[in-house]
């Protein structure tokens, strides 16, 4: 592919496996996270050494758009700018409404959905006057159908998947398509959470008996990234059968 690839939150799970993809297929990239800064800078060395390309590491809260400002010029100097924009870094947070305070509840929105918006906000122009471009949103089902305790995120995704559909129709007579994957439960550090026999009753919910995999979401964004430059403004659901 040898493009210019933003992934946020990159340092584990789903962005990491992603990085990985992207790597193996020749792109060089920008690869962030917040509070992992050992394991992005390792991750960093081992992507340039097995693949050989060129990877810039970024430290800071992707959902303060001062550090996003501050990334776009570093990224605009080394790179001049980015062709493929994978917005994954989220966090979550398990509890009654009734018991989440506003400071909870912002930073949340800070990070799962206001992210979304400065790196769209600062790096789709580069896109535009390229005359082409990806943004690919890593969502939740939970944005579609909503879940029990995880009424912030499940916002948060619901906001994901709208921005997604209406920013998709904003860039699309500039040949730049924008999607979204709704994944359902994959297994990440995110859903360590759960006891063993809770991960059992879920895979037990799930048609296709068990939690998917993020090398299973990185190949299906890669999918998205090469292919059919028609596909826009989708929300695609990754969950096994599940919704």
């Amino acid at each position: 592919m040898n493009q210019t690839v933003l992934i946020t939150g990159a340092s584990h799970g789903i962005g990491r496996a992603i990085a990985t993809a992207f790597a193996k297929a020749g792109n060089q990239l920008i690869i962030t996270c917040h509070h992992s800064k050992a394991a992005l800078l390792a991750f960093q060395k081992e992507l340039e050494d097995t693949f050989h390309i060129d990877v810039l590491a970024s430290i800071g809260d992707i959902g303060d758009y001062a550090y996003v400002e501050r990334l776009f010029d570093e990224v605009s100097a080394r790179f001049g700018g980015v062709d493929i924009l994978i917005n994954n870094a989220a966090i979550s947070h398990i509890g009654l409404l009734s018991d989440m305070s506003i400071g909870e509840w912002n930073r949340i929105l800070h990070t799962n959905l206001t992210s979304v918006f400065s790196t769209s906000r600062l790096f789709s122009p580069y896109m535009v006057q390229q005359k082409r471009g990806k943004i690919i949103n890593i969502s939740s089902v939970w944005g579609e159908v909503g879940a029990s305790c995880e009424v912030a995120y499940s916002a948060c995704k619901g906001g994901v998947n709208a921005f997604t559909k209406a920013l998709a129709k904003e860039l699309a007579p500039s040949n730049v398509q924008v999607n979204a994957v709704a994944c359902g439960i994959i297994d990440t550090r995110m859903n360590s959470c759960f006891s063993e026999e809770e991960r059992q009753l879920l895979a037990e919910e799930i048609p296709a008996g068990r939690f998917g995999t993020p090398d299973e979401v990185a190949s299906f964004v890669l999918s998205l990234a090469v292919g059919n430059d028609y596909l826009t403004g989708q929300v695609i659901a990754l969950d096994g059968g599940w919704t």
